[in-house]
């Protein structure tokens, strides 16, 4: 793996990482501040793709913006298509995972020359607030406004966060504790979580929430134009990004697939093997609408 610098359209400093695998390019558009470490599947030499993918602005090494208030939707699909510009990727398989499937979604819709397939994990298309506490049952008025109460007593609190997290352990032990929490399962490695927590927990956690809320405050996509294949994978039990809401926004696409697994919001560590095998799936379909629509790439019905 190898990380570069780029510069998105409004000149904000992204830091950039790619992988070396042999295969096609996949563009990554990450969870909310989260590390490479978070995909083992895709870091192994013969995953069979080349992925690219970015750190948000102000994490792991991108600068803030020189606006604080650049870190809304539009800025985000800036930056991946940096990524694209960069890496010399005209189009190619766009994956998203959390708020990145906010970001992917985005992307195919206002670039639909750009993206030929999309696969959305463990996220919800606009709307963050209402895909979280699914599992608990509560109405979803009352789990938006609790969602959205709740990351902005987070963001508050950040500088007590700050020296909570950067002093917390990070070991077999604790990362065992965490993957039996609920929050996490034990379908992930201890090794793979404290890969990722080493680096995850060193986040300035104001910032962190900031962005947060700016995504959050997105209002629901609607992806019925998409004609690219697009898969959906959710978890089961993601307290997150609710499977039932996440489904009805691709309720209207015969060409979608999706997949409920036994994970909860970590899929990409807890069920590394199944992104591998859908991802390879939807480069297989992505194969078959250029061969039989060769003139036609496009991620976006024509009107």
């Amino acid at each position: 793996m190898r990380e570069d610098e780029v510069l998105s359209t409004d000149g904000t400093r992204i830091r950039t990482w790619s992988t070396e695998s042999a295969g096609p390019p996949v563009l990554l558009c990450p969870g909310l501040g989260t590390v490479p470490e978070s995909w083992p599947g895709l870091l192994l030499p013969d995953c069979g793709v080349r992925v690219h993918s970015w750190y948000h602005r102000g994490t792991m090494g991108s600068a803030r913006p020189a606006d604080p208030a650049r870190v809304a939707l539009d800025d985000h699909v800036a930056d991946a298509l940096a990524v694209l510009d960069a890496t010399g990727v005209e189009r190619c398989v766009v994956l998203g995972w959390s708020v990145g499937v906010m970001v992917g979604a985005e992307l195919a819709l206002r670039h639909p020359d750009r993206v030929t397939g999309l696969m959305l994990a463990a996220g919800t298309p606009g709307d963050f607030y209402a895909g979280v506490g699914g599992p608990f049952g509560l109405p979803t008025g009352l789990r938006r406004e609790l969602a959205r109460g709740g990351t902005q007593a987070l963001r508050l609190a950040g500088p007590l966060l700050d020296l909570v997290t950067h002093r917390f352990p990070v070991n077999g032990l604790t990362m065992t504790l965490l993957r039996h929490s609920g929050f996490m399962l034990p379908g992930s490695t201890s090794e793979a979580v404290v890969a990722m927590m080493r680096r995850f927990r060193a986040h300035d956690w104001r910032w962190y929430f900031t962005l947060a809320a700016a995504l959050a405050a997105e209002p629901a996509q609607d992806l019925s134009g998409l004609r690219c294949p697009v898969t959906l994978l959710s978890g089961r039990y993601d307290v997150l990004a609710d499977a039932a809401t996440s489904a009805s926004a691709l309720a209207a696409l015969p060409q979608a697939r999706m997949r409920v697994l036994p994970t909860t919001h970590f899929l990409p560590l807890e069920a590394p093997e199944v992104v591998r095998e859908e991802l390879s799936l939807l480069l297989d379909r992505v194969a078959t609408v250029r061969r039989w629509h060769p003139l036609t790439p496009d991620s976006r019905q024509r009107t």
